[in-house]
């Protein structure tokens, strides 16, 4: 063969192989797309940068900045608390603070404390909620029955959700610590048979529920409860007999709500951000403000925009940069990401919508932790993400 085609057969065969390389490595599929960003810090300078200072949407990814507004707002080791008082005409009134873990354990634990203030008789349960603007809607909620679609209340059991086994028209609850209530017999009996996982809806069914799942409580442990409940604000002249603190930190709400992606755990926690002071009603609007104050303040951002704080809405805007920016500031917290199965190397938030697949995190290299934002708004493989991740370990 001839030099010159020799060399062109080289050349040739050099292409084939850069493109095939090109095709299999993952930070090259993510520079092949017109609608993803990629930064990458090693050392405190950009290692890798494709359209890293245009805002996108970031799905869940938004959670690490509710989670970290939530960490520098209150600290670790803070503890949310919820009233609970008492009328002249025995009615027990509960008054809510956005807790977004009383769980049935939780309200165990609430239930054991009113025994030893002397409380064996309840005349009714009255429910305040009016820490929240009762017309609060999470911007970007659907009305699936999903349990990610939870309506977000100041006061809630179980996170607004249900588990439920329905067996021909039996109905039972999923959970030995969860009684059956009326709401959940009639959720249940209202879809198919075997398990189900949903949520309750609307902010009336939601207290409801609450009321219900307490008195059960209440009963089980012996106390005389009547089946009247009211939703309203708590009377002149009752009397504050508890003021329960919940038994988790925030470090111990929040290292869940990024592991399991818990959009009503980040809602809660972004309404109450609202009014740290536990003053006021607070909206949706004086949430979203809250949050864009907090990140103008702390980061200096411009031109992002956050619509609810667990990034369910398309409206939210972030852009790679600004995300690795956050990913700094939130190395004290590192420890609360997850880690990627499969990879020790990663630790990182994922966000999913339709069209829509980020990752957010930390990779190690060399030793170090550096910070990472993979922001995607157009159809990819699933499994991109996770792959661009660990080969920014090396």
């Amino acid at each position: 063969m001839p030099t010159r085609f020799r060399l062109a057969a080289i050349l040739i065969l050099g292409a084939l192989a850069s493109t095939a390389l090109a095709a299999t490595d993952p930070v090259s599929q993510v520079e092949s797309l017109g609608q993803a960003s990629l930064l990458l810090k090693d050392g405190g300078r950009d290692r890798i940068a494709y359209q890293a200072d245009t805002p996108r949407v970031p799905a869940s990814t938004m959670k690490l900045l509710t989670a970290y507004a939530a960490l520098e707002t209150w600290g670790r080791d803070y503890r949310f608390q919820t009233d609970i008082y008492r009328g002249n005409d025995g009615w027990l009134w509960v008054k809510g603070y956005a807790d977004p873990y009383l769980v049935s354990e939780e309200l165990d634990r609430l239930v054991a404390e009113l025994q030893a203030q002397g409380i064996r008789r309840v005349a009714g349960i009255g429910l305040d909620d009016s820490f929240f603007d009762p017309d609060v809607e999470i911007a970007g909620r659907s009305s699936s029955d999903n349990p990610y679609d939870a309506p977000v209340t100041a006061l809630a059991a179980n996170f607004n959700t249900l588990n439920l086994v329905r067996s021909g028209d039996r109905v039972r609850s999923a959970e030995s610590q969860t009684p059956l209530t009326a709401t959940a017999r009639r959720f249940g009996l209202s879809g198919g048979q075997g398990k189900q996982r949903v949520n309750l809806r609307e902010r009336e069914i939601a207290l409801r529920y609450f009321g219900e799942l307490l008195g059960a409580k209440l009963k089980d442990a012996g106390v005389r409860v009547d089946d009247a409940i009211r939703i309203a604000q708590v009377p002149r002249g009752a009397k504050l007999v508890l003021r329960h603190t919940n038994s988790r930190t925030l470090t111990e709400m929040i290292r869940p709500m990024l592991q399991y992606s818990s959009n009503f755990v980040a809602n809660a926690l972004f309404l109450r951000l609202a009014d740290p002071r536990t003053k006021g009603r607070v909206s949706m609007a004086s949430a979203q403000r809250a949050m864009t104050g907090f990140a103008e303040r702390r980061f200096g951002w411009r031109g992002f925009r956050v619509d609810d704080g667990a990034g369910l809405s398309r409206a939210n805007r972030l852009s790679a940069r600004q995300m690795v920016a956050l990913l700094d500031a939130f190395a004290p917290y590192r420890d609360l990401m997850p880690v990627q199965d499969g990879d020790p190397d990663v630790r990182a938030k994922t966000g999913t919508l339709r069209g829509v697949s980020c990752y957010a995190g930390y990779v190690r290299r060399d030793g170090a932790w550096e910070p990472f934002a993979l922001l995607i708004n157009q159809p990819v493989d699933y499994g991109l993400r996770r792959r661009v991740a660990s080969s920014l370990t090396h």
